[in-house]
């Protein structure tokens, strides 16, 4: 492996045209690595270079400025792939992403503590799970139109308990304002365990083929792979689409329970018919550089020409409401938030307690910041958001800025 000092010295900066952005270009690989993050650590980008390694690689590897450590792939990673489908690529809470709504309540009538109460009656969270399954859960729950002896049938009992349920590390439910002081509120979950396993199966078996068949692809990259044209890529594809739909069905009785919390608190009746749903962690095929090619988007937002996307920051800090630019370099994507600046283990070891808590006071906000175990989702152990956006302001344009009032983590256990 290169050493880092010298991937720096090949780096070559080029200015965009168009304005005065600037992204990293490493261009000594079998393939360009285009980066619109200006903090990578030493690892990220070891991962990236081990994507550039692949054979199945179109065109080059694209990072956006949220880009850090994943499993296998930078989280912030976008590759295209002729062919083949890689499950690590995609990552384990496969359909994860950000559902949001504008109440139109204007937020100096709303008791948000009481809204939060209410909230957790309904929504359980952490490992938490509904304890029977309703006719609720039951109607909303997608159709596992896939084949008998799919893993789906044998996770299907325990995923209809778990919609409608949080979850924990980085996801949430938060209430914010816009620039009119309107309630809106934005929550960010996935597919639970059923994507976990669904992850776990089908790179079990993509490492069998590879290893049958004598792949080139290095075990240690974690990057096992499934053509696309085999029963077992197409088994993967249908497992992965039934998951993306089973956690934008999550994210929709979430938000529907918390609006639910919300009438019970203000008894004004929300519709859903305005809210938002952007998934971040999947692939799909698209049409980039002249090719059809299977984007895989792990922890990156679709940003096609005029599409509208959701860009949560960090507990504390501002989330964006975002317009799509369809730059081809960055395969029409953008960042799915602020990104880690830090390990959870080394944010829990160096941040001080009382200034994340301090910073989180003075801005009025009801967070979850309780323990020195929590500073793992706090302001600082994340990228600043002003400065993610700013990197990509070639990928988006901003349509609202979302400041934050109040948050709910998952493995945060008390009363408001």
């Amino acid at each position: 492996m290169v050493g880092f000092q010298m991937l720096l010295f090949l780096t070559i900066e080029l200015k965009i045209d168009k304005g005065d952005e600037m992204k990293q270009i490493f261009k000594e690989n079998k393939v360009p690595i285009m980066s619109w993050a200006t903090e990578l650590e030493e690892k990220t980008l070891e991962q990236a270079i081990n994507l550039t390694n692949l054979p199945f690689i179109h065109n080059h590897i694209s990072l956006m400025p949220d880009a850090h450590l994943g499993y296998g792939m930078p989280i912030g990673g976008v590759i295209t792939c002729k062919d083949v489908i890689i499950p690590h690529a995609v990552g384990s809470d496969i359909g994860c992403g950000v559902c949001f709504i504008n109440t139109k309540l204007n937020i100096n009538i709303i008791p948000l503590k009481e809204v939060l109460s209410e909230i957790r009656k309904l929504v359980p969270v952490g490992v938490k799970k509904h304890n029977k399954e309703t006719n609720f859960l039951l109607d909303n729950m997608p159709c596992p139109d896939v084949r008998l002896n799919s893993i789906i049938h044998k996770l299907f009992t325990n995923a209809i308990l778990q919609l409608g349920t949080l979850g924990s590390g980085n996801h949430f439910i938060e209430l914010q304002k816009n620039s009119k002081d309107e309630l809106c509120i934005m929550i960010h979950s996935g597919s639970r365990y059923m994507g976990y396993k669904i992850c776990d199966y089908h790179n079990k078996i993509a490492i069998n083929l590879n290893e049958k068949y004598y792949s080139s692809v290095l075990t240690k990259y974690e990057l096992a792979f499934l053509p696309t044209n085999s029963k077992e890529g197409n088994d993967y594809i249908e497992d992965m689409n039934y998951c993306i739909e089973y956690a934008k069905a999550n994210r929709k009785i979430m938000l529907s329970n918390c609006l639910e919390a919300l009438n019970k608190v203000t008894l004004e009746e929300i519709s859903m018919h305005n809210y938002i749903d952007v998934a971040h962690n999947y692939a799909r095929l698209e049409h980039h550089f002249n090719k059809d090619v299977w984007v895989h988007r792990k922890g990156a937002t679709s940003a096609k020409k005029d599409e509208i996307g959701l860009i949560p920051g960090s507990q504390g800090t501002s989330s964006f409401i975002v317009r799509g630019k369809g730059e081809k370099l960055s395969f029409n994507s953008c960042s799915h938030g602020a990104g880690r600046l830090m390990s959870r283990k080394r944010a829990k070891k160096e941040l001080n307690f009382d200034e994340e808590v301090k910073r989180l006071n003075n801005k009025r906000i009801i967070h979850t910041i309780r323990t020195k175990d929590d500073l793992d989702e706090s302001d600082g152990s994340y990228k600043n958001i002003y400065e993610v956006m700013d990197n990509q302001s070639d990928l988006v344009d901003i349509v609202e800025e979302l400041k934050p009032l109040a948050c709910i983590k998952g493995k945060i256990k008390r009363k408001y």
